[in-house]
């Protein structure tokens, strides 16, 4: 089998709000072809645009090629060779950012392909499953008011997910006591046997933080998300030392090698790769290893479509501490929409879907009608 086509499928909303923190207004799909007729597909969650440049870009010299260029021929089955080959070919502009967001979503499609050509889910491929329903958690971007999130919070609470996380919007941007009486409030409505958990959005300072995180703990949040910097590691270090919440982060690095720094020096308790942007199935199994090492927890981060939701999925169920992924609750039609046979949820759990590779299939008509050339 060979690999004969990568395709970069921009995907875009008519209208984008830019002042929201929401990725499922665009997307960036890879389709990968082979010779066999044999497809796989994946997703990348980058600047759509800036990350098909780095797949189609033709070559320029031995360490500076496009994605695409240097795929085409090869075997995907020998995917850890083709990681190696892409973050090499590409060292003069990448090693991480807009390359390895890159690298993902063609990763993802190469596990597709290889799970489909044994006609054996991912899962199965990439090691085996330690269970076929995982517990999701509804994932939704904070609203202007603590009433309009409070029955929010009542809605998905009703449509029975266990678990609920609210972020970003005015969370941290507002007032220590809007803050408060957020959680108060979400807590009250959803009572005390679900999980709560907050996604601060990288605007606390760690002295901040720390107290903050005392007040919510009043309130039984599961976790505290990406509160401080991405690169304030010393500080999230204090922050996971002084507070008995969980910290969670990850979703803004690519790369083991960034996750390692991550857990040596921020001292996380939740690992939260994007496969879409850390290095796909393939980096992620490493990072998933190393915090495994450490007694850490992994919960992916996928707020973009069904195809993201999927490979976390397969993802999840790979590690004997994956009982949890992130289900985006946002009504984007490329949320919703662009796969055509989403995974099936019922009583907070998804299930992992039985057929070949990722186990979904694209629905072309929903891609045709948001697709930019």
């Amino acid at each position: 089998m060979k690999i004969t086509d990568v395709e970069a499928l921009y995907l875009k909303l008519p209208e984008i709000d830019a002042s929201r923190c929401d990725g499922t207004q665009d997307t960036l799909i890879v389709r990968v072809r082979t010779d066999e007729g044999i497809d796989g597909i994946g997703e990348i969650d980058s600047v759509p645009v800036v990350a098909r440049s780095v797949i189609d870009a033709p070559p320029s010299h031995a360490i500076a090629a496009g994605l695409k260029d240097l795929l085409v021929g090869e075997d995907p089955f020998e995917v850890e060779r083709l990681w190696d080959k892409m973050y090499m070919g590409a060292l003069y502009y990448g090693r991480t950012g807009p390359v390895l967001h890159a690298m993902s979503g063609i990763d993802i499609a190469l596990w597709d392909i290889i799970g489909k050509a044994a006609g054996r889910p991912a899962a199965q491929m990439l090691g085996g499953m330690y269970r076929k329903e995982i517990k999701a958690y509804a994932s939704l971007l904070m609203p202007d008011t603590i009433a309009e999130a409070a029955k929010l919070a009542e809605t998905y609470i009703g449509l029975g997910y266990k678990a609920i996380k609210f972020g970003w919007g005015p969370i941290g941007r507002v007032s220590k006591s809007f803050d408060i009486e957020l959680v108060r409030t979400l807590r009250s409505v959803i009572g005390e046997k679900h999980d709560l958990m907050i996604d601060v959005g990288h605007v606390w300072d760690v002295k901040h933080a720390i107290r903050m995180a005392g007040e919510f703990e009043r309130y039984g949040v599961y976790w505290v998300e990406e509160p401080l910097p991405p690169d304030d590691l010393s500080g999230y270090r204090q922050l996971s030392e002084a507070s008995g919440l969980y910290i969670a982060a990850g979703e803004q690095e690519s790369g083991r090698r960034a996750f390692d720094r991550l857990l040596r020096e921020g001292g996380i308790d939740i690992v939260q790769p994007d496969l879409g942007r850390c290095g796909g199935l393939t980096e992620g199994r490493k990072i998933a290893c190393m915090a495994y090492d450490r007694n850490r927890k992994v919960v992916p981060h996928a707020f973009k479509t069904g195809i993201l939701v999927a490979a976390s999925a397969h993802y999840a169920t790979t590690m004997p501490q994956g009982d949890l992924i992130e289900y985006t609750r946002s009504e984007s039609p490329l949320a919703r929409h662009v796969v055509a046979n989403p995974l099936s949820f019922k009583d907070g759990y998804i299930r992992l879907p039985d057929g070949p590779g990722l186990g979904i299939e694209l629905d072309e008509s929903v891609v045709k009608k948001y697709l930019v050339k």
